[in-house]
């Protein structure tokens, strides 16, 4: 009887993975006696051409990628370069320029989501690959949320140039009204287009979504720069009421009468919604930058189960620790806010009332952490080393946040030990800053652990299980069990030869009894080493602790975003650094901070549902 496997010739199978690695499938085909073996050295030349195709293939998309990218960085530094000239006392620079610059760029990106929103549509019998990590629901649905509240302040704008439209600018009536267009059309395209993975048109696709990502980091940088100079003006009002400083305010009232009697209100109002705003711009950046990683990218079976639904069994402790601290955050929001603008002895009260405050919280944050990251030393589970665009941004985004923070508390440590003056929180202050520094080091940790950390095996292989075809090229996450089938880049390929003759009756046993086998084997899955500790258990300590992360993140994003910024307050910075430089760095530090609890809140949650 012929062997139907003698005269099978079946040449390298050259497949890409998804982390851009090359993996060689072969059937070993090799006598030990045959002169047509090919060697080493021609299997070496073999894979060097087909490496120098693929990145052939691959170098458009990365020129389009590298010429996309410095378009952003300069656009983004031709808008702050509009600002720093706005910024200055004697401008020659106006608003009215930098709010038409930004209104063209918030035009173009309408155009270009306009363009590809039609274009998908049209293309309706194609369905395109979706990236399952990008967007999550719950994050679409607060950046909704967020997104309603700046729709809220574009309509105190629009109310303030109606009331003084008579000496205003018409620039001013339109980016308001651009903007709404905007932030509704961005809401949109991030419900039903930000989990897209586009494959046609691909430079041109890199540029529109490079272009949204820099101009939504041109609407953070303004709303960002626009706050601090509002809370910069309002400290110099309280130095001034104070006796430090004679303070005649910088800000141009408009030179004419408000049509409306609640002009004031409306412009008061607009500096409490410019977090909202702020934060709603920097998330939407992050999950466009994700989009445009996605572009060209193929997408793998991984990236392709169902999220699971968090439970909250055995949620308690944490829940009521993380309330309480939001509610004493709530508490020292307004009795500082009270008490800052009052006499010398009140202002130094509620400066060390806050620091007191922050103490407490930063040291049960660190304890929480701590205690999470010793129950994940007691886990064997490795970490998922699977790329993941979104999980890759979500720990650069973590520790370059970080730095702002981290730059203003060693500026307070500094001062702290060489100031002259003593005030009654000096030392607080300095306990405050240390427990800052070491709170990101141990949250940062916490949360990309979490990120990182493997499904339990039982759920993976559930999630992971797919019906293998029978054949002798059947395709299964497992290890095939015999030599000569997978051959990694042509890694020591002599090693792995076997000769037919010793190997034919088990390649025949396999293409045979393959089904029979993994039949046979499946069962065995689900059976795994006993871990210290009760998995459930487990879960329940990890949960709480991202419940009371989350709150107390909430708490400290609440603090900086609605005034209490005792860092322009406690004078001792100021003594040391001299007020130029010291309000430099907060200016730079303030809204990384902002960003980096906002942030966390969303990776805490994400933590929460991934435990």
């Amino acid at each position: 009887m012929k062997d139907p496997l003698r005269d099978l010739n079946i040449t390298d199978l050259a497949t890409i993975e998804e982390d851009d690695s090359l993996v060689i499938v072969c059937l070993n085909k090799h006598r030990q006696s045959s002169s047509s073996s090919s060697t080493p050295e021609k299997d070496s030349d073999l894979f060097n051409k087909r490496r120098v195709k693929l990145i052939k293939q691959d170098y458009p998309g990365k020129n389009g990628e590298i010429l996309s990218g410095q378009y952003g960085i300069n656009l983004l530094l031709l808008g702050i370069a509009l600002m720093l000239g706005v910024s200055y006392h004697d401008h020659t620079v106006k608003e009215e320029h930098l709010l038409s610059f930004i209104t063209s760029v918030m035009i173009i990106q309408l155009l270009w989501m306009l363009w590809y929103v039609v274009r998908r549509d049209r293309q309706k019998n194609s369905v395109p690959e979706k990236d399952s990590h990008a967007g999550t629901r719950w994050l679409r649905g607060g950046l909704t949320i967020v997104a309603l509240l700046s729709l809220i302040m574009d309509a105190f704008r629009i109310a303030v140039y109606v009331g003084y439209k008579e000496c205003l600018s018409p620039i001013l009536g339109v980016y308001p009204a651009i903007h709404v267009l905007h932030t509704i059309s961005q809401v949109y395209f991030l419900w039903f287009h930000i989990k897209d993975v586009i494959k046609t048109f691909q430079t041109f696709e890199r540029f529109g979504v490079m272009h949204a990502v820099f101009t939504n980091l041109l609407l953070w940088f303004n709303g960002a720069m626009s706050e601090s100079q509002h809370f910069l003006e309002a400290h110099k009002k309280r130095l001034s009421s104070l006796g430090f400083i004679n303070y005649t305010g910088e800000h141009e009232e408009p030179h004419c009468e408000c049509a409306i009697s609640a002009c004031s209100m409306f412009s008061n109002s607009l500096y409490y919604l410019y977090p909202f705003n702020i934060e709603y711009h920097i998330f939407v950046s992050a999950m466009m930058f994700v989009m445009w990683k996605n572009i060209g990218r193929t997408i793998g079976p991984q990236h392709k189960r169902k999220s699971k639904v968090a439970r909250a069994t055995g949620l308690h402790l944490g829940p009521i620790l993380g309330l309480v601290a939001l509610a004493g955050t709530i508490t020292v929001l307004v009795v500082y806010l009270i008490q800052v603008e009052g006499t010398l002895e009140t202002r130094e009260s509620a400066i060390s009332m806050f620091y007191y405050h922050g103490i407490v919280i930063l040291a049960c944050m660190c304890t929480a952490g701590t205690l999470g990251l010793v129950v994940y030393r007691l886990d064997s589970r490795a970490l998922d080393a699977s790329k993941n665009p979104s999980r890759q941004l979500d720990k650069e985004l973590l520790c370059g946040s970080s730095v702002g923070t981290w730059l203003m508390s060693w500026c307070s440590v500094v001062a702290a030990v060489a100031a002259h003056s003593n005030p009654s929180y000096r030392w607080t202050n300095l306990t405050y800053s240390l427990l800052l520094v070491m709170e990101k080091y141990v949250q940062n940790l916490f949360i990309i652990e979490s990120l990182y950390r493997e499904e339990e095996p039982g759920e993976e292989a559930e999630d992971k299980e797919v019906e293998a075809p029978s054949g002798i090229f059947s395709v299964t996450s497992q290890v095939p069990p015999y030599n000569g089938i997978i051959n990694k880049a042509f890694v020591h390929q002599e090693n792995v030869y076997m000769s037919w003759d010793s190997s034919r009756m088990q390649n025949m046993h396999l293409a045979h009894s393959s089904q029979n086998q993994n039949d046979i084997q499946a069962p065995a899955l689900p059976v795994m080493p006993s871990r210290v500790g009760t998995p459930d258990r487990r879960k329940q300590i990890l949960r709480n602790i991202a419940i009371f992360l989350f709150l107390c993140n909430c708490s400290l994003w609440l603090l900086p975003a609605f005034g209490c910024r005792p860092q322009y307050d406690n004078g001792l910075e100021q003594e040391t650094f001299g007020f130029a430089i010291w309000t430099m760095v907060l200016n730079f530090a303030i809204p990384l901070n902002l960003f980096y609890r906002m942030h966390c809140v969303a990776s805490l949650f994400e933590v929460f549902q991934h435990v």
